[in-house]
């Protein structure tokens, strides 16, 4: 396709110098060049859209969309018409895979007491023993948060879906859940 249009039809995307296989990694890597030049900003809107305004995560799926279209090359290539459907597809697949993996990660809280503490040394479990017990003195809003961050090891995000609050109540109610942590330990003569 040199650019002229037979008869009946029409192009959705220029097919420029993507008329031919791609065989050598310099031609892939021209391919997906032209692909951030003529679909980038579009794909990257798209999915910004579709993530509800999550630029960062927007970038990230257009990498992998691009990263899918290198590998693909040799096949994509000799489709130039059917470029631009195949490159939004791929970039709506993965925002769909990012909003299941994001509704999976359900918690599941298990009590202070049955997590797994057991460690070798004597010293140790003596200092797992007073923390148990520091943490037993914070109230359950304190020890919740601590709970999901510091022992599941639950992003913000992820710790504020689970209790249904924003991500700034999370981050300053682990700041002063810490904070009381410590006056507790420095009670017990454990911290400084």
């Amino acid at each position: 396709m040199n650019g002229t249009m037979k008869a009946g039809t029409a192009l959705l995307a220029p097919a420029r110098a993507h008329a031919r296989p791609v065989a050598a990694e310099t031609d892939r890597d021209a391919f997906v060049r032209d692909i951030y030049e003529q679909y980038g900003p579009a794909l990257v809107r798209y999915a910004t859209r579709l993530l509800n305004g999550d630029w960062h995560k927007a970038e990230d799926i257009f990498q992998e969309t691009a990263a899918r279209a290198w590998k693909h090359a040799d096949f994509l290539a000799t489709r130039g018409e059917h470029l631009r459907p195949w490159l939004f597809t791929v970039a709506r697949n993965l925002v769909i895979d990012h909003h299941r993996v994001r509704q999976v990660k359900l918690l599941n809280l298990m009590p202070i007491e049955d997590v797994d503490t057991s460690w070798d040394s004597t010293e140790s479990t003596i200092t797992s023993h007073v923390v148990l017990q520091a943490l037993r003195e914070l109230n359950e809003q304190q020890r919740t948060v601590i709970r999901l961050m510091y022992y599941l090891e639950c992003s913000v995000a992820q710790t504020a879906t689970h209790l249904g609050i924003p991500p700034g109540t999370v981050k300053s109610r682990a700041f002063y859940a810490v904070r009381a942590l410590r006056k507790e330990l420095r009670k017990q003569g454990v911290a400084q």
